[in-house]
């Protein structure tokens, strides 16, 4: 099973933004441990901060992984192009977010993407990527 995990803007800064909100761990350590943790799932890994590259991102492996765990961070709430994105490609894609967007801010609420993913996770800290990857293994198997 092939599984791409899209991060977008900010969450290269995981491990030292706001650790009380999106804890100590950077991304890069908890890959490695999902990596032991799935050994028959192939990762692909890719994060940005330019929203077309993260469109360009999902274009390239929507046709030809399995599933797509992707957390858009404040494109979330900006990006139509993302969710244009979305809707154009053929995987799945579960969106996560590692806080509880709709415990914050008034604006974070809405979603341009939501409604064209499979599901979405938020507010499970970085377990939801564990979750979203679980989905899709429970959907083949």
């Amino acid at each position: 099973m092939k599984i791409a995990i899209i991060n977008g803007p900010n969450l290269n800064l995981l491990g030292t933004r706001e650790p009380d909100v999106y804890g100590s761990e950077t991304f890069e350590q908890y890959l490695a441990s999902l990596k032991r943790r799935f050994p028959r799932v192939s990762f692909s890994y890719f994060q940005s901060n330019i929203e077309g590259e993260l469109v360009s991102e999902l274009q390239r492996v929507g046709f030809d992984h399995d599933g797509i765990v992707l957390n858009p961070a404040g494109y979330t709430h900006t990006s139509v192009a993302i969710g244009d994105a979305i809707a154009a490609i053929r995987a799945p894609v579960i969106e996560v977010h590692i806080s509880n967007v709709h415990a914050r801010e008034e604006f974070r609420r809405i979603s341009h993407v939501s409604a064209k993913c499979r599901g979405t996770i938020a507010g499970l800290g970085l377990k939801g990527y564990e979750l979203a990857i679980t989905f899709f293994l429970d959907a083949v198997a």
